[in-house]
């Protein structure tokens, strides 16, 4: 029996690419689904300067960028692929930092190594295992009073009936091309939790992703119509675009972006 081979995403056809690489090819660099202004939030509540900085998940290093230019101590990068290590290793080279090619669930990296842990978009993506396996090894690398900072894709409000929870996780998967399992706020904190974090802010921003006026927040004035023209220059992208864009104006009211921090006990609890 055959097994079927993943081509690179270099080589995927419009019609296959996961949707936030879909968006990357079309010129899209801020994938987080609060935008730049929640991950602004983030970074602050965080303590970024003067820290130890590990990031998993960097993708395209846009969020990188915005970790140097808070002056962090050191700055490490951990990405399971070797194509988007390289690209977030020349976004930090001018600031000294360095990139890892590994799975976020096995960095590694020493124990109690880093004051600060990011995560932007990339827990939703995984299944429940695969969730608690990252949350349990940031909270290993983190050293006490370290921070865990996640910015991701929730379900709102948080006693949203199961059979809609079901559907909007059905539909996202189908339109993004990946089998996104986004929490409700109260579901991500208790993940946190239950690894031993302490949870210290909840902030919540509208999952605008592909709104005119967040991307054009999001990407300047002329970064919007590089990628609008990207998008009208190719069918088959648009098709993909306009599904993802439906979906997310079908589940409005039924999702949200949450940017969480959360805090390892010291030994004073």
């Amino acid at each position: 029996m055959s097994q079927k081979v993943e081509l690179p995403l270099a080589q995927r056809s419009w019609e296959d690419l996961p949707g936030h690489w879909l968006l990357a090819r079309l010129g899209k660099r801020v994938l987080r689904p609060g935008g730049r202004e929640l991950t602004s939030r983030l970074l602050a509540a965080a303590g970024i300067g003067g820290a130890d900085v590990v990031e998993l998940g960097p993708g395209l290093g846009r969020t990188a960028k915005d970790i140097g230019a808070l002056g962090p101590a050191t700055y490490v990068g951990v990405d399971d692929s070797g194509a988007a290590s390289a690209m977030v290793q020349e976004v930090v080279e001018a600031t000294a930092g360095r990139t890892v090619t590994a799975d976020a669930a096995s960095t590694g990296l020493a124990d109690g190594s880093a004051d600060v842990v990011v995560g932007e978009a990339m827990l939703t993506m995984q299944g429940d295992k695969a969730k608690r396996a990252i949350v349990d090894e940031a909270f290993r690398v983190l050293r006490p009073g370290g921070r865990y900072a996640i910015h991701e894709l929730a379900l709102t409000p948080d006693d949203l009936p199961q059979d809609t929870k079901d559907a909007v996780r059905r539909d996202l998967a189908r339109s993004i091309k990946v089998n996104a399992r986004p929490l409700t706020v109260a579901e991500w904190s208790a993940l946190l939790t239950d690894s031993g974090f302490r949870v210290t802010t909840v902030e919540q921003a509208p999952m605008a992703l592909l709104r005119p006026k967040r991307v054009i927040a999001d990407e300047g004035l002329f970064g919007a119509l590089r990628i609008v023209g990207n998008v009208l220059s190719h069918p088959a992208a648009r098709n993909r675009v306009l599904g993802m864009r439906n979906t997310f104006t079908r589940y409005a009211g039924a999702m949200t972006a949450v940017a969480i921090v959360a805090v390892v006990p010291d030994a004073a609890g």
